[in-house]
């Protein structure tokens, strides 16, 4: 049978504030490097090797890419976001073909300057039903959010702003990528 344990009155001192236990685990302060050398130092003790960073910095991207949740920027975060990022890209959208519209616009500028008065009134229609489609699909995807998601409070003007700004990208160079294909149900 095991022997009792004498019960004791306390530890003999008190319990020592957080802050204080903390501080002195962990030391104090080491002053800043005062050389680049000391710096170089420091950072390789601290951060790993180079590949390390490396290799960790790529996971994360692949992550942030893949729309893990945990490693998205933080407007691109939450469920609304990600249903979204979805609307956008099941659709194929003339928003998207802006920037390369515009690079034909500046290289016509140049090459045919006696173009230019047509050049200018194609750009302003095509910003014209950039905006149209813009407004559409803003009116679209909030209308999605919110029927699939009625407590979240995200407005209907971010979410069209978000969509818009996604649309406008080339998808190819979209982030987080998309995860279903232009003709998708979603």
């Amino acid at each position: 049978m095991p022997e009792a344990v004498p019960v004791s009155l306390g530890k003999g001192r008190p319990t020592p504030k957080r802050r204080d236990a903390e501080a002195r685990k962990r030391g104090p302060v080491p002053p800043p490097p005062t050389t680049q050398r000391q710096a170089y130092k420091r950072s390789k003790a601290t951060g790993g090797t180079k590949l390390d960073r490396k290799a960790a910095s790529a996971d994360r991207r692949e992550r942030m890419m893949a729309g893990d949740d945990a490693h998205v920027l933080p407007r691109d975060r939450g469920p609304a976001r990600a249903l979204a990022r979805d609307v956008v890209d099941s659709r194929r959208n003339l928003i998207g073909l802006f920037m390369p519209l515009a690079l034909v616009v500046v290289i016509l500028y140049f090459l045919a300057p006696a173009t230019s008065n047509a050049v200018s009134l194609g750009m302003l229609a095509a910003i014209v039903v950039m905006v149209v489609e813009g407004v559409f699909l803003a009116r679209l995807v909030s209308g999605r959010v919110h029927e699939r998601f009625p407590d979240e409070p995200a407005g209907a003007v971010k979410l069209g702003w978000y969509s818009f700004v996604r649309a406008s990208q080339l998808r190819r160079l979209r982030a987080p990528r998309p995860r279903v294909q232009p003709g998708d149900a979603v």
